[in-house]
């Protein structure tokens, strides 16, 4: 089902301590839409879960590994995910994709993972700066949502949550304009489309995550296409991620 929501993906930052701190004082500042999901670090999942609980927050984790358990050194299962109280997970996120070099195929295993483990899965995609460059972000989009999803029945893609990521415009000082967002957003719903029917695209929830700020979330937001954010260091402030927040609220009508 389609909804307004915001990611907070709080990335590497934030001790049990400073996670709390910052956990209690949304919990304080916001109620009711667009959506929030929290994602600390794993060191606090189950802390924040406490914190958050008795409110309309969720929680949701930054990764984890497809198997249940197992000699898998460093790595946390989709088991330990839930029993510290995620109910979302971050899969294919660029930094995932970039840095340790997570592919298409690992990222497919995970989502079906997620879903076989009633976790939902927020799918981040988009392109580096060089395929917008040569004229290959619809082929780059597309192909990420094809080996992403292989094998997965519609019933189990319409849980699932994407995140467009222009990895060209994250920390990097250029933005995407919101209609070139927009553009970007109307190209996976109609992939979607392709692949699974008509009106799939148009149900699922599709979020932008290309460096999300405060002077730039409202006219993103007025984008029909945009359903909300995945916000990563704009999250890490209280008072920055409620005044994003509050102007989503009102960007949307909400």
């Amino acid at each position: 089902m389609r909804e307004k929501i915001l990611v907070a993906n709080w990335k590497m930052y934030k001790t049990i301590d400073e996670g709390i701190e910052l956990a209690e004082c949304l919990k304080e500042k916001i109620n009711g839409r667009p959506k929030i999901i929290i994602c600390p670090p794993f060191t606090a999942l189950s802390n924040i879960n406490e914190v958050l609980s008795n409110s309309e927050l969720e929680l949701g984790a930054q990764n984890f590994f497809y198997e249940k358990q197992g000699a898998f050194t460093g790595e946390i299962s989709p088991i330990m995910l839930k029993d510290a109280g995620a109910k979302y997970v971050i899969i294919g996120h660029s930094e995932r994709r970039n840095i340790f070099g997570e592919a298409n195929e690992l990222i497919n295993k995970k989502l079906i993972s997620a879903i076989e483990n009633e976790i939902l899965p927020i799918f981040c995609v988009g392109e580096k700066i060089e395929d917008r460059q040569a004229g290959q972000t619809e082929n780059v989009i597309k192909r990420q949502i094809l080996e992403g999803l292989k094998n997965m029945s519609r019933e189990n893609v319409e849980k699932i949550i994407i995140a467009y990521e222009p990895v060209w415009a994250i920390g990097t000082g250029l933005n995407a304009k919101p209609e070139q967002a927009s553009e970007a957003h109307k190209f996976i719903r109609e992939t979607l489309n392709e692949m699974y029917g008509d009106k799939l695209g148009e149900n699922i929830t599709i979020l932008y995550g290309g460096s999300i700020k405060e002077d730039n979330i409202e006219d993103l937001g007025k984008m029909k296409e945009i359903d909300g954010g995945l916000v990563g260091g704009a999250s890490l402030k209280c008072d920055s991620f409620v005044t994003i927040w509050k102007k989503l609220k009102s960007a949307k009508n909400i």
